[in-house]
């Protein structure tokens, strides 16, 4: 409220107060002052009439601030009051007086009411219209928001015609970082500054708009040609890499964008946004600082990728994969000593899955520990199982780098050995040299205290890390896996010597063999020739059910027996 609104209000208060005294002295005339005026009671009297009104007054005001209504009832009875006496007596000139400023003062009360209200009207109006303009301007950078865009947009396509339609989705690169350095009075300076550089790259029709912390949109309608659209955000991202000085900091604001077009009316501007976002997710990928057009192709991959990880999340919960056993045989007669643990995806659709359809993307997804977890338990479980017609039967099982990365993985192996029961040397845990060799001191580390427990380990795919070698002797490794690269190589001339050096490579860091890949019986002979005692590959089995491993152990223990 301005302040002549409150003065009138003021003015307006204290009007009624003369209302009420002035009704209940009309009142108090006949009772009161024409008794005073005939016994000469004088000056003495009138003010103690005056004094009582005045009272009365002071108590009806009192009450009318709980009951608002009842100061209008000294007026009412003022009125009907007047009315009876002029019926009955005639009207003095003095109660002619007290009824003309009773009705005078009745009139200038609803004056003032009336331009009361029309007040209030007017910092209603002023105040919905201050509401309205915050709920479609950004108030940092006084662009519009996004729902001031999303009409704009809706609008626009409605009214497209032939024309078309682009919409530039840009993002501010490193903005966070700008932030935690400089502090947020900066990074609202440079959103501000990104807001000018904006607005002055498009048309007056043209819509810009902040959506969320740093992103930005632009709106561009009834474009004849899509290359504009290309032109416009190009530079944009130009305009914003400028430097800009802010306090004693010389900053850039290095930005990325992404670009949806249609023509005429028959989008959505909610899947305009949609491709928009993916083009922009796709220029970050290509490193940032670029604008790139939405790619229907890379869109289908994308969605084909969505639909993939909800359906691997899915998996899990409703236990669709299930461990695979590929034997590890003694190469001196060929009987099955211990098996791989092999993960599968069941899946109800595309059929049984191998790990490379699937274990990159649960890695990806932050899934490989618990999936990996559960592959440790339910081998753990089966062979411990397998112990009971073949004693000492060993357990190999994979750990992925996410794994290997937990804080409570070594609490997590104990756990499971116990619930399980299997006899930790029993256990063989694998990882590759690429794994091992992310962070050598780390990996020794936590190598060393899964051996505590009593299990070992493998290094698989022994011999492809170049700089393995070098660093073997600082892993506590027990088993090397042979590379199914150097077995099949075997067969060319230098074939043979590379494996026989791998293993001999083993034998001086006093660890055990085992060859992967061994496809045919020309492989298996040579292997035998180069002393090495394990192998596994088609040539013995593939991975296969526990239920097919039992049929196959005992089928070997009938041989045997």
């Amino acid at each position: 409220m301005g302040p002549i609104d409150k003065t009138m209000d003021r003015v307006r208060r204290g009007v009624d107060h003369a209302m009420i005294f002035t009704s209940l002295l009309l009142l108090a005339w006949p009772a009161m002052f024409d008794e005073l005026v005939r016994e000469d009671a004088g000056l003495v009297g009138l003010v103690a009439g005056l004094a009582t009104v005045a009272l009365l007054s002071i108590g009806v005001i009192a009450l009318a601030r709980r009951w608002p209504l009842l100061q209008f009832l000294p007026v009412a009875s003022a009125v009907v009051a007047a009315a009876f006496w002029s019926a009955r007596h005639g009207i003095s000139p003095a109660l002619t007086w007290l009824v003309i400023a009773v009705a005078a003062i009745i009139l200038l009360r609803q004056f003032l009411g009336a331009r009361t209200t029309e007040g209030l009207v007017r910092d209603l109006t002023r105040q919905r219209a201050q509401l309205a303009q915050q709920a479609s301007r950004d108030p940092l950078t006084e662009l519009g928001n996004r729902k001031l865009f999303m009409d704009h947009a809706v609008d626009a396509l409605s009214g497209a015609d032939d024309t078309m339609t682009a919409v530039i989705l840009v993002d501010l690169d490193g903005f966070k970082e700008v932030n935690d350095a400089y502090g947020h009075a900066t990074g609202d300076e440079l959103l501000r500054t990104a807001a000018e550089r904006l607005t002055a790259n498009v048309r007056n029709n043209d819509t810009v708009s902040r959506l969320d912390g740093d992103e930005f949109v632009v709106l561009l309608p009834r474009l004849i040609d899509d290359q504009i659209a290309d032109t416009v955000a190009n530079r944009i991202l130009r305009d914003l890499a400028q430097p800009l000085v802010v306090g004693d900091a010389v900053l850039t604001i290095p930005a990325s964008a992404g670009i949806a077009l249609t023509r005429g009316s028959g989008m959505a501007i909610d899947d305009m946004m949609r491709e928009a976002d993916l083009a922009l997710y796709q220029a970050k990928a290509e490193g940032k600082g670029v604008a790139r057009r939405f790619d229907p192709a890379q869109f289908a991959r994308a969605e084909q990728r969505r639909r993939e990880e909800a359906d691997l999340r899915r998996a899990l919960d409703d236990e669709e994969f299930e461990v695979h056993y590929q034997p590890i045989v003694d190469l001196n007669g060929e009987r099955t000593v211990g098996v791989e643990a092999l993960v599968r995806w069941n899946h109800p659709e595309r059929g049984l899955l191998p790990p490379a359809a699937f274990l990159d993307m649960a890695e990806s997804l932050g899934l490989l520990p618990r999936l990996g977890g559960w592959v440790l338990e339910e081998a753990c479980r089966q062979a411990a199982v397998w112990q009971e017609q073949e004693p000492g039967f060993e357990l190999n099982v994979n750990l992925s780098a996410s794994q290997l990365g937990k804080p409570d993985l070594v609490d997590e192996v104990r756990a499971v050995l116990e619930r399980t029961g299997l006899a930790p040397s029993l256990l063989v845990l694998e990882l590759t040299e690429s794994v091992a060799l992310v962070d050598l001191t780390e990996s020794a580390r936590v190598l060393s205290a899964l051996k505590t427990l009593g299990v070992r380990i493998a290094l698989d795919d022994f011999g492809t890390g170049f700089s393995s070698l070098s660093h073997l002797g600082r892993l506590p490794v027990d088993v090397v896996k042979i590379d199914r690269s150097f077995v099949q190589a075997m067969q060319e001339s230098s074939g043979a010597s590379v494996a026989e050096a791998v293993l001999q490579i083993a034998r001086t860091f006093n660890l055990a063999p085992v060859a992967e890949g061994v496809e045919d019986a020309t492989q298996a002979d040579r292997l035998r020739e180069l002393e090495c005692a394990q192998a596994q590959g088609y040539h013995f089995a593939r991975p296969m059910p526990a239920g097919d491993l039992t049929a196959l152990l005992n089928r070997q223990s009938a041989l045997s027996s």
